[in-house]
């Protein structure tokens, strides 16, 4: 942990002085008020594998709802989850600890991996001996941690329109991230012992046995529905570069895998959006998520709640540098290509954008005199959070915030300001396969979710998943690109919506009944160009 302490701040106790009781679906979703009529033992912090919900020792499940509820910037009271939304996940929990891998109804449908491990030709077909009721959809890892929880979200949306259990097929960097999301002991990961494994045989699947190859091959048969719906398992390859997989988004698509028991998915794109254009699924949604903004932000709340090995150095890092702020400002940094844009350049870019575009910080005088003691005067204290797998970000801010003071002048703050900055880590490159950077990772992504402001960079799921966490429109860090042909562009923009942006969405077919344009797709614009990355659509509260 990097540790530069330029405030003094003191521990805030809401982290460690109460406990609640486990909340429900409801109180999952709607943050609960802090209550002082609990005060168990506080929770063993070591948690190396997910925990049941219905278990106390998930400590961030208990603390986060009493944290957003008191805090200021905090949106859930604003838009609450619907209760339609809340009804459907309580029937969820019921469908799902019916189908777990520790019910007979898995242990039956199982047995159907089985018979085409031992013939692949059988996949093709369909055995009567099969739960009725249970049918999964198989989440596979791919990519980094913010494409992950972005798909892996979207998943658990797909299940709730299709009455399907999530289940996840987590390699070993996943491992001790999130406590088990539904309660009753129920499980989401595939068995270590699981017949089929995702990650081992996926592209095998994808090249003989997934939907876009049998879309293809039974196109020119004309017998698609029937080769469809006679299949056992699917593998749905959502990543866009395949235009009979993203057959997947059509309603007649959607009809001919209802009766298939075995849906293994691997995305890493947040592709909720595209369900809004989708004719058969926009009216059930509209019922689950009146507001368009929040989408994520129900779900990723409902979903991923960190483990205790995660949490506790979320919450000790936040009461010891964050917590006495006035302001909490989170800036994330991602350069996505250093030789094209090093930190000499991406440093002047960022400056501009908090300092001159946005004004959440303030300006810098030129020299060290006039500086004033803090202890003569009132200051307000702003905490910067910089997570970048970089140092030089927080190491410039750190030390142009403390050589100089800030400037008096009326724009973008003055010398009443201070101003620290912390970063946690900086790894100096992604390692997608390494659990320990995962962690990482994970603690920055629910530290940024926990500023009252943000930053991020453009193009980033990593980004996308703090703020929509947050419920913040962030500001979205631009591509400085050629510095000097775009110095007059603005260095940052403002995002409309916190919701994430799906970058590689199937192309509109503005001849088919089937899809609207992009300010359309359906009864209500919903549908929005994203600020960050202009060929992608997004979610939002659209007014014409």
């Amino acid at each position: 942990m990097i540790v530069t302490s330029l405030l003094l701040v003191i521990v805030d106790p809401r982290f460690t002085q109460h406990r609640v009781p486990t909340p429900s679906a409801r109180d999952r979703i709607v943050p609960l008020r802090p209550s002082l009529v609990s005060s168990s033992s506080s929770s063993s912090s070591s948690s190396s594998s997910s925990s049941s919900s219905d278990q106390p020792s998930c400590a961030s499940r208990q603390q986060l709802p009493q944290w957003r509820s008191s805090s200021p910037s905090n949106s859930s009271n604003k838009s609450p989850a619907s209760p339609y939304l809340l009804s459907r996940i309580r029937d969820y929990e019921q469908r799902h600890k019916r189908c777990d891998p520790h019910s007979e109804s898995f242990l039956r449908n199982s047995q159907e991996l089985v018979r085409v491990n031992n013939s692949p030709d059988a996949l093709l077909t369909r055995s009567e001996d099969l739960a009725p009721d249970c049918r999964y959809i198989v989440w596979v890892p791919v990519n980094g941690l913010g494409n992950r929880m972005l798909s892996l979200a979207s998943s658990f949306v797909y299940a709730l329109l299709t009455d399907r259990v999530l289940l996840v097929d987590f390699d070993d960097s996943m491992s001790g991230l999130f406590c088990e999301p539904f309660p009753d002991h129920a499980t989401w990961l595939l068995p270590g012992d699981f017949t089929f494994k995702g990650r081992s045989n996926g592209e095998k699947f994808r090249g003989v046995y997934s939907l876009g190859k049998l879309l293809e091959k039974s196109e020119k048969k004309h017998d698609e529905e029937i080769a469809v719906q006679a299949t056992a398992l699917l593998y749905l390859y959502l990543s866009g570069d395949n235009n009979y997989d993203m057959l997947f988004y059509r309603d007649d698509t959607q009809k001919l895998l209802t009766n298939v028991p075995w849906l293994v998915l691997r995305s890493d794109q947040h592709f909720v959006p595209y369900f809004f254009v989708m004719p058969g699924f926009r009216a059930e949604l509209d019922r689950l998520f009146p507001d368009k903004e929040a989408v994520f932000q129900h779900v990723g709340r409902y979903l991923f709640s960190p483990t205790n090995r995660v949490w506790g150095r979320v919450a000790r890092f936040y009461d010891t540098y964050l917590a006495k702020a006035e302001q909490r400002i989170g800036l994330q940094v991602r350069v996505f290509y250093p030789d094209k844009t090093p930190a000499s350049l991406m440093l002047p870019h960022i400056l501009r954008c908090v300092q001159v575009v946005s004004g959440i910080l303030p300006r810098l005088q030129q020299n060290e005199t006039n500086a004033t003691s803090s202890a003569t005067r009132s200051r307000t204290l702003k905490a910067v959070l910089v997570a970048s797998l970089l140092e030089e970000f927080y190491t410039e801010l750190k030390d142009m915030y403390w050589m100089r003071p800030a400037a008096d002048d009326g724009e973008g703050g003055g010398g009443g300001v201070a101003v620290g900055v912390y970063q946690t880590s900086h790894e100096g490159w992604q390692e997608t396969g390494n659990g320990a950077h995962n962690v990482k990772a994970l603690v920055d992504i629910y530290l940024l979710s926990m500023c009252d402001v943000l930053v991020t960079s453009h193009f980033s799921t990593f980004g996308y998943v703090a703020h929509s966490l947050a419920g913040l429109r962030p500001w979205y860090l631009q591509n400085p690109g050629d510095y000097e042909a775009k110095r007059n562009e603005p260095a940052c923009v403002r995002a409309v919506s916190p919701e994430p942006c799906f970058h590689f969405h199937p192309y509109y077919d503005t001849n088919s009944a089937n899809h609207g344009d992009a300010a359309g797709g359906g009864p209500a614009p919903v549908i929005m160009n994203c600020e960050d990355y202009e060929w992608g659509f997004k979610l939002a509260n659209l007014k014409y």
